[in-house]
């Protein structure tokens, strides 16, 4: 099978593409792609918790530790107190972080509008069920592995 015939190829090159597009423009701002995404996840008026944001962006919670701490020191998030639970912590925008949250959904809108110009409502939605299905065999094919992982060492004992 020729590289250019296997589902990962085609996911990975549009994704970097995109990210590479995606960080060209954010750079002309002063930031990145990631700490773009990271701005969206963060609720503008009520603030996110800390530990709702990696998994929302399908991260490590220790990738974003370093990210947000980043993002602190440029001035675009503040920390809190969670009022309700003390021994959590709310991440909050700060008007730059706005700024910046702004940039990013203008950017991903238009980025999608322009797709939409030129791929037609239905092969979008056969375009997301494709996607929907390559995600379900992602996850039996982890479920098998950490089936087998548990099952290995059930037997090692």
């Amino acid at each position: 099978m020729k590289r250019e015939e296997t589902v990962d190829y085609h996911i990975k090159s549009a994704w970097h593409a995109i990210s590479r597009m995606y960080n060209q423009k954010a750079a002309l701002e002063g930031f990145t792609t990631s700490i773009g995404f990271v701005l969206i996840n963060i609720n503008s008026k009520e603030g996110t918790p800390a530990t709702k944001i990696a998994p929302l962006m399908g991260l490590e919670a220790r990738s974003l530790t370093r990210m947000l701490k980043n993002m602190e020191e440029k001035g675009y998030i503040y920390k809190q107190p969670d009022p309700v639970d003390k021994r959590s912590v709310r991440i909050f925008l700060t008007p730059e972080g706005k700024k910046k949250k702004e940039i990013s959904i203008k950017t991903i809108k238009e980025f999608n509008l322009m797709v939409r110009e030129v791929v037609s409502e239905e092969e979008l939605q056969t375009f997301f069920g494709v996607f929907q299905k390559i995600n379900k065999v992602i996850e039996n094919l982890q479920s098998e592995t950490i089936s087998e992982t548990y099952d290995s060492h059930l037997y090692d004992i």
